[in-house]
């Protein structure tokens, strides 16, 4: 074995365990920001709330699995939060159970899940709400962004 297949696995493994903290860090802030009442959830209602008030979005994670990958409209609406987000300096993830983010995120009024392809938290501008899984969703993120993986993929842990 190589010196560079030996550091290869360090860094698989290093990846592996920085992906699964990300995971626990997202169910964090999203329960916190819950009973906040600071998500928005939808694609749709993220929209509006970006053209609104783009100050007040915190952080945003798309949420995807095999179903929806060819929903071409669902991908044009997924590249242009993507380019808000990264305009707004506004941090994005990707998640491919959307039905464990469904379950975090809850259901709408008349009990149907709610739509969770996108989800925003947010903070109101005149009191910025602050989190430590929001802080370590930013680290990661930004670590991320330095080995030029712009929208990385956090694997949400098993229940």
């Amino acid at each position: 074995m190589t010196l560079e297949e030996i550091r290869g696995q360090e860094n698989t493994m290093e990846n592996t365990d920085r992906v699964q903290s990300a995971g626990a860090a997202l169910e964090e802030l999203l329960v916190a920001a819950k009973k906040q009442d600071y998500l928005t959830v939808g694609v749709y209602e993220s929209a509006k709330v970006m053209n609104v008030d783009p100050d007040s979005v915190a952080f945003c994670v798309l949420a995807t699995d095999e179903e929806y990958e060819c929903d071409i409209a669902l991908q044009i609406h997924f590249t242009l939060i993507q380019a808000f987000c990264f305009d707004n300096d506004i941090n994005v993830v990707r998640v491919n159970d959307i039905e464990r983010l469904a379950d975090l995120v809850g259901a709408d009024e008349t009990g149907e899940p709610k739509d969770a392809h996108c989800i925003l938290v947010t903070s109101p501008s005149a009191n910025p709400w602050k989190d430590p899984a929001l802080d370590k969703l930013s680290l990661f993120c930004e670590e991320s962004r330095s080995v030029c993986d712009w929208v990385p993929t956090i694997t949400l842990p098993e229940r």
